[in-house]
């Protein structure tokens, strides 16, 4: 009986949390008011539980018919909206409806959890109808078509590549690939629409931190050329750079996390200490005003938001790697392993990191490949500190360098103590 009353209680609240939301948003009121409020939205939940309460205590024709009637208003309701003269044609009042008497009888049925979610998932997505069309206004053809390209992408190229490997020396796995591709496509997107959502009027030290997402070594070699041509920006792009070192870490992490849970954990007691120490460096630098009213007008914007053959190159340098690596290790051991992730972090961190999670399959691999990962990124960040010096201006070098550098020389001592701990 109680089992029963939850049911009950789960529908009609269902309908009550839709009906209250109809009501507030003026819905079920004034000259273009529809058919349901709030005693009706609730009603409608609880038809809903009734029928599905019955359907499971084996009275399926008296369930079906309390939904057929149920099902006939709605339609009724709409057809009489929707009528030669009507107020409006718009259903989604009507359609709401359904939905709640839908939910309604998955409670009855007993799937509460599935209904409490769902309803407010529903309401919210209900009440951000304003948001949600000035979101449609501002999505443009190159945001859209990159959406429709990711989709096809993932739901169709993915499922038909073989899962399998083919080839020595850990071989190649199609699949795996394309799915790394899939990551950093998805990755440069979200970037791009971070960069769109925040503007370039903000600053060079968010662009920094949002061109992080895609690449930090590229936003050092843009803003240290950037610095020669305008000095007075100096502050700014050191700033930029300085964010873009700091998402690296958390990035890294990121990655190995969805590839490889134990290298991520592996990871954090060498690369939290730099990490902290770079925010506390851009805490710093954002309190002092460092590039608070220099604008990024000069930075170069980014023509394709997926970025799709820079993610096929990633793969491809992440196979060869893989396959470089592998055949090193077995022919070198460990410290062929560690000396080639020193040199390959200098340029491409982000192969070092796909490859090394790969390789990280028994405890002792985990380890190899979270050091490997940790010198390549102080490699990484020594190879900017270089860029930064040789490219920027006299004012960014100092900026930029000694802060690259605190935060290398902070992973090194952290790297150093996991070593030997």
């Amino acid at each position: 009986m109680d089992e029963t009353v939850i049911r009950l209680a789960v529908a009609a609240l269902c309908g009550l949390a839709v009906g209250l939301e109809r009501e507030w948003s003026g819905h079920s009121s004034g000259p273009l008011a529809r058919f349901a409020g709030l005693r009706t939205f609730l009603l409608i939940g609880a038809l809903g539980g009734v029928a599905g309460w019955l359907v499971s205590m084996g009275i399926e024709t008296a369930g079906a018919v309390l939904l057929a009637g149920g099902s006939a208003l709605i339609i009724a309701a709409y057809i009489q909206g929707a009528r030669p003269g009507g107020a409006t044609i718009e259903g989604t009042t009507e359609v709401a409806a359904m939905v709640v008497l839908a939910l309604g009888t998955l409670a009855g049925l007993g799937f509460v959890e599935i209904t409490s979610g769902a309803t407010a998932v529903m309401v919210l997505v209900l009440n951000e109808k304003e948001r949600m069309r000035s979101l449609v206004v501002r999505i443009g053809d190159r945001e859209l078509r990159a959406a429709l390209q990711f989709a096809v992408l993932a739901t169709v190229v993915l499922p038909l590549l073989p899962a399998g490997t083919y080839g020595p020396l850990g071989g190649i796995q199609p699949r795996s690939l394309w799915i790394v591709v899939l990551l950093f496509s998805g990755l440069n997107f979200a970037g791009y629409l971070a960069r769109r959502a925040v503007g370039p009027e903000r600053g060079y030290g968010v662009t920094g931190l949002l061109g992080g997402l895609i690449s930090s070594t590229a936003v050092t070699f843009q803003f240290s050329r950037l610095s020669r041509e305008d000095q007075s920006l100096a502050a700014g792009l050191a700033t930029g750079v300085l964010g873009a070192s700091v998402v690296l870490f958390p990035r890294i992490v990121l990655v190995s996390a969805v590839l490889n849970v134990e290298v991520a954990l592996a990871l954090l007691p060498i690369l939290v200490p730099p990490f902290l120490a770079g925010v506390i460096l851009l805490v710093l630098a954002f309190a002092r005003r460092w590039g608070a009213s220099q604008s990024a007008r000069r930075a170069e914007p980014i023509q394709s938001p997926l970025r799709l053959w820079s993610a096929i190159r990633m793969a491809v340098a992440l196979q060869l790697a893989m396959t470089v690596l592998t055949a090193i290790s077995r022919a070198f051991g460990e410290g062929g392993v560690l000396a080639s992730a020193a040199l390959l972090g200098l340029t491409d961190l982000d192969a070092l990191t796909l490859a090394m999670n790969r390789m990280g399959t028994t405890p002792e691999l985990v380890g190899l490949a979270a050091r490997a990962i940790a010198i390549g990124a102080i490699g990484n960040g020594v190879f900017k500190t270089t860029l930064a010096l040789a490219l920027g201006g006299p004012g960014y070098r100092r900026l930029a360098a000694a802060g690259l550098l605190a935060m290398a020389g902070t992973g090194a001592i952290a790297l150093a103590a996991s070593w030997y701990a």
